[in-house]
C-alpha cells in the first residue's frame, strides 16, 4: 500500500486500493460521506448496525489529512467520542488499521477513566493525532488551563452512537463541549453516527444546530430476522416470570445449534440467574460460556470480550453492557430473554449478530411470561413498519450547566456575556433565559441565596479583569475528580479474601447481609465475610441457594411504539384473527379474556370491577407502560377520593393498573354516571397539580435531588479509596434540600428535581398523550366474578410487595388452580 502511494496514487485512489486489497467495495453512502468531508461539511450518518458507519466517517477524516486539508503540526486532529469506556479500545483498533496504511504519520490514543497515569502524562505533553475518548474525559481535558492550545490543530469531531447519548445529560455535556471546541475552531467538522432512532432531524439539530449540516442515510436493506421461542405450554393466567427457566431446555437447544450466541437479559440480576441456570443444565459448558454485565470487574469484562472475538466462547449471558458498538464478528445468534420493551433496543441487540455488511442479523425472543408473546408479536409488527422510538434531548438541565461553568472557569476562565452566548449554541440551552443564566452564575459564585456564608461554595469568582476563574486549588481538584453526569447507586467493591476483585454491587444490597449469608454474583455462589472501607470480602460458598443482588434501575417500561403495535394485534384478536405463531400460542388466553371480560384495543378501554375478600378492585388496561400507569393510577385514585372518601392500594404493569379499596366503592356509578364522569377523571385540566398531589412528590423530588446535587458539585463523593457511603451522600443531599426548601424556595435546582420526576419517572408528557388517547376510546365496563387473564398478573404484582418468594409461589399456584377450574366449567355453571 505504501509503495503504491509512493508511485503517485491520489488519496482517493489509495483509499479505493485499500478497500480492494480486502475484497471490499465502498458503499454509496460511504462515498457520500467522504465527499461531504472533502467539501468541509458537517453531518449526521444514519445507518443500521454493522453497515460500515465507522469506516465511512474515519476514512473521510483520513482523506482530509491525506489531502493536507487538516491543520498541519503535532497534536489532536480528530476527536472520536464514544459513549462507553468499553468501546474505546475496540474503536481504537478499528481506526488504527487504515491509519497505519494510509497515514502512518498519525498517532492514536485513548483517554477514558481507564487510561493509566503514564499515558495521561504523555498526553499532557502532546495529544495523539486521533484521540478516542468519552464525554466525561473530554470535559476533563477542557478543564485544563491550556486546553485551547492543546486543541489548536483539531479538524474534526466524530460522535459515535449519538442516538445513545442524545436523550441523556451525557449528551448535553457533549453539546457543551462541542460549543467550546467550535468557538476555538470555527471551521471544525462535526459528525455523528447514529442507528435505531425515530427523530433523526431533531438528533441532527441537537448535534449540529438547527437546520445545519448534512443528513446521510445508509442503505436500509439490512436483513434482520426476528423469531420467538414458543413455550411448551403458555397457560391462561400469566404472571411476570412464570415461564422463566421453564424455557431453559429450549434456550440450551438454540445455543447448541450456533457456534457463538449472545444471550441478552434486561437486568444484571436476571443475567446472574440465567448464567447459573445454564451451567446447572450443562455442566460441560464450564469455560465455554461466560457472564458479562457492568458490575463485573473490568478485567473480567475485557477477557469475555476478547474471548467472543476469537470465537473461544460458545455463549455469553449479558446485559446492555454489550448493546453498543463492539464488533463481534463470530456471533451468529442473539437470544433476548424477556421482552425487549422497545423497537430500538430490539434492533440494537439484533445487530450484535451478523455484525458486518451483507450478513443477516437474527434475534430470537424468549418470553418469560405468556403476555410477552403479545409483545413479541407487537415488536415484529412495529419493526416491519419501522416504528422506532425517539430520543428527546433534556431541556435546560441546570445541574449540568453549573458543572460546566466551573469547568470553563478552570479551562482558562470566561467572561459572563461571552460564555452565555456560547452556551446558547448548545441545543439544550437554546432557550436559556438571561435570568436563568444569572442564577447559575450566582450559584457558582456565592452559593445562591442560602449558601453565601460558606466560603467553599464560592467556587468561581471574577478577577480584576472581569474573567471568572476558580480561585482555590482544593475546589479545582475536587471538581475535576467529580466531572461527569453519570449518577448511580453507591456501590461496594466485592473481593475475595485473597484480594482478587470480582466487581461491585449496590451498597443497599450489601447492607442487608449478615456474616455467613450467601449470594450469587459473577456466576459464583459467595459467602459474605465482612465489610471494610467500602469493600465487601467474600469467599466461595457451597450450596446452590442464595440471594441475587438487585441493582437500581432494573425495570424498563414498554415504549409507546411497542404498546401501539400490541394494541393493533389485540384489535385483530378481537375479530378472531390470530396472525403469526405468537398470537396463535396465546389464542386460548385471549379468547378467555374476551369471554370473561373484553380485549383492550386502540378504540376500546376495558374496565373491570371485582369484589374479593381483599376489597373492591378496579382494573384498567390502557397499554401505556408501567411508568405512565403509575402516574395514571395515582391520578385516578386521587380524583376518585375527592368524590368519595377512600384509600387505595395500587399495582401496575406495562399493560394496565389495579386500584384496590378495602371499603365498599361503586366504581360503576363513579365511572358511568352521571354523564361522562370518566372523561372528567381523565381530563388534562389541573393535571400537574393533581399528579403532584396524588404522589409523595416531595419524597420523589428529594430522591432525584441527590443526583442533581452531585452533578452540580454540592456533594463531594470522596477521594479515591475513601469514597463516601450512600448513607452519607443521602444525608448531605437531604440537608441541602431542606435548606433550599426553607430558605431558598426559588432555587432552580429544586424546580429541576420536580421537573425530572414528572418528565422521567412519571413521563408526564406521555401521560398527557395517554389521557387524550383514553378519552377517545369507548369504555367497555365489565363486572367480573374473578380475576381475568389480564387482571391476574396485576394482583400478583401487588402480592410481590408483601410475600416472600416461597409464599408467593404457593399463593399464585393455588389461585391459578382455582381460575383454571373456573375456566373449565361450562358457561351456564360459571
Amino acid at each position: 500500500m505504501k509503495s503504491e502511494r509512493a508511485a503517485g496514487l491520489t488519496p482517493e485512489q489509495a483509499v479505493e486500493a485499500w478497500f480492494a486489497d480486502r475484497g471490499w467495495t465502498p458503499f454509496p453512502f460511504q462515498r457520500q460521506v467522504w465527499q461531504a468531508f472533502a467539501e468541509g461539511r458537517s453531518g449526521l450518518l444514519h445507518a443500521s448496525t454493522g453497515a460500515g458507519k465507522t469506516y465511512a466517517l474515519w476514512l473521510g477524516a483520513l482523506l482530509r489529512g491525506m489531502r493536507g486539508q487538516a491543520s498541519p503540526g503535532k497534536g489532536a486532529r480528530v476527536l472520536w467520542i464514544t459513549p462507553m469506556r468499553a468501546l474505546a479500545a475496540d474503536t481504537m483498533k478499528a481506526l488504527q488499521a487504515p491509519a497505519a496504511d494510509l497515514l502512518p504519520g498519525w498517532t492514536g490514543g485513548l483517554r477514558t477513566g481507564d487510561t493509566g497515569s503514564a499515558e495521561r502524562a504523555r498526553q499532557v505533553r502532546s495529544l495523539p493525532s486521533v484521540l478516542v475518548t468519552t464525554p466525561e474525559s473530554l470535559t476533563l481535558l477542557l478543564s485544563a488551563a491550556d486546553a485551547r492550545e492543546r486543541f489548536r490543530h483539531l479538524d474534526a469531531v466524530i460522535v459515535d452512537e449519538w442516538h445513545e447519548l442524545l436523550g441523556s445529560k451525557r449528551g448535553v455535556q457533549t453539546q457543551l463541549a462541542l460549543a467550546r471546541l467550535r468557538l476555538w475552531r470555527p471551521g471544525l467538522l462535526v459528525w455523528g453516527l447514529s442507528a435505531t432512532i425515530g427523530n433523526l432531524r431533531q438528533a441532527q439539530d441537537a448535534l449540529l444546530g438547527p437546520g445545519q449540516g448534512t443528513l446521510v442515510e445508509g442503505a436500509d436493506d439490512k436483513d434482520i430476522m426476528v423469531d420467538t421461542l414458543l413455550p411448551p405450554a403458555t397457560g391462561r393466567f400469566p404472571w411476570a416470570g412464570h415461564l422463566g427457566t421453564a424455557m431453559l431446555p429450549a434456550v440450551v437447544r438454540e445455543i447448541e445449534q450456533s457456534a457463538s450466541t449472545l444471550v441478552f437479559t434486561n437486568t444484571r440480576s436476571q443475567s446472574e440467574l440465567w448464567y447459573q441456570s445454564l451451567l446447572a443444565e450443562r455442566p460441560d459448558w464450564a469455560g465455554l460460556i461466560a457472564l458479562h454485565h457492568g458490575s463485573l470487574d473490568k478485567a473480567v469484562r475485557d477477557w469475555v470480550e476478547m474471548s467472543i472475538k476469537d470465537g473461544s466462547l460458545k455463549a455469553v449471558v449479558c446485559t446492555s453492557s454489550l448493546d453498543l458498538g463492539v464488533d463481534f464478528a463470530p456471533v451468529e445468534r442473539v437470544l433476548q430473554i424477556g421482552s425487549c420493551k422497545g423497537v430500538a433496543r430490539l434492533l440494537q441487540r439484533a445487530g450484535r449478530s451478523g455484525h458486518a455488511p451483507g450478513r443477516r442479523s437474527r434475534v430470537t425472543l424468549v418470553p418469560t411470561n405468556s403476555l410477552e408473546l403479545l409483545e413479541a408479536a407487537g415488536a415484529k409488527r412495529a419493526l416491519a413498519a419501522r416504528a422506532v422510538e425517539s430520543r428527546i434531548p433534556p431541556n435546560k438541565p441546570l445541574d449540568v450547566l453549573v458543572q460546566h461553568l466551573v469547568t470553563m472557569a478552570l479551562g482558562g476562565g470566561f467572561r459572563s456575556d461571552a460564555l452565555y452566548g456560547e452556551v446558547r449554541q448548545a441545543w439544550s440551552y437554546r432557550e436559556l433565559t438571561p435570568e436563568e443564566w444569572q442564577w447559575a452564575l450566582d450559584f457558582v459564585a456565592r452559593g445562591g441565596q442560602s449558601l453565601t456564608v460558606y466560603p467553599e461554595y464560592r467556587r468561581v469568582l471574577p478577577d480584576e479583569d472581569g474573567i471568572y476563574r476558580v480561585p482555590d486549588a482544593t475546589v479545582a481538584r475536587r471538581h475535576r475528580m467529580n466531572i461527569g453526569t453519570i449518577v448511580s447507586e453507591a456501590s461496594i467493591q466485592v473481593k475475595f479474601l485473597s484480594g482478587a476483585t470480582i466487581g461491585s454491587v449496590d451498597e443497599s444490597f450489601i447492607s442487608r447481609l449478615a456474616k455467613g449469608d450467601h449470594f450469587l454474583f459473577g456466576g459464583r455462589m459467595l459467602e459474605f465475610i465482612r465489610i471494610h472501607e467500602m469493600t465487601a470480602y467474600v469467599r466461595k460458598a457451597t450450596g446452590r441457594k442464595g440471594a441475587v443482588p438487585r441493582w437500581q434501575g432494573g425495570k424498563m417500561p414498554m415504549s409507546s411504539e411497542l404498546a401501539h403495535a400490541a394494541l393493533a394485534c389485540l384489535e385483530e384478536a378481537d375479530h378472531a384473527q390470530f396472525s403469526g405463531p405468537e398470537m396463535q400460542a396465546i389464542q386460548s388466553l385471549l379468547e378467555l379474556q374476551r369471554r370473561w371480560s373484553g380485549l383492550p384495543t386502540a378504540r376500546t378501554l376495558v374496565a373491570e370491577s371485582l369484589k374479593s375478600r381483599e376489597g373492591w378492585h378496579l382494573f384498567l388496561y390502557p397499554f401505556a407502560g408501567r411508568s405512565v400507569h403509575l402516574g395514571l393510577a395515582s391520578l385516578l385514585a386521587w380524583r376518585i377520593a375527592r368524590q368519595q372518601s377512600a384509600t387505595f392500594s395500587i399495582a401496575v404493569n406495562d399493560y394496565g393498573l389495579e386500584l384496590l379499596c378495602p371499603d365498599a366503592i361503586d366504581y360503576e356509578t363513579l365511572l358511568l354516571r352521571p354523564a361522562a364522569p370518566m372523561h372528567r377523571l381523565l381530563a388534562e385540566e389541573h393535571l400537574l397539580q393533581d399528579v403532584l398531589a396524588s404522589l409523595n412528590a416531595a419524597e420523589l423530588s428529594q430522591r432525584r435531588f441527590r443526583e442533581i446535587a452531585r452533578i452540580a458539585g454540592l456533594l463531594f463523593q470522596g477521594y479515591p479509596g475513601q469514597r463516601k457511603s450512600n448513607r452519607q451522600l443521602q444525608a448531605s443531599s437531604s440537608l441541602f434540600y431542606e435548606v433550599f426548601r426553607k430558605h431558598d424556595p426559588g432555587n432552580l435546582l429544586l424546580t429541576q428535581a420536580q421537573r425530572e420526576v414528572l418528565e422521567q419517572e412519571l413521563e408526564l408528557g406521555r401521560l398527557r398523550d395517554t389521557l387524550a388517547e383514553l378519552r377517545g376510546r369507548a369504555l367497555a365496563w365489565h363486572a367480573v366474578p374473578r380475576a381475568t387473564p389480564f387482571g391476574f398478573p396485576l394482583m400478583v404484582e401487588r402480592f410481590r410487595e408483601k410475600l416472600s418468594t416461597e409464599k408467593l409461589s404457593d399463593r399464585v399456584a393455588r389461585m391459578v388452580r382455582e381460575l383454571e377450574n373456573a375456566a373449565a366449567l361450562p358457561e351456564r355453571r360459571r
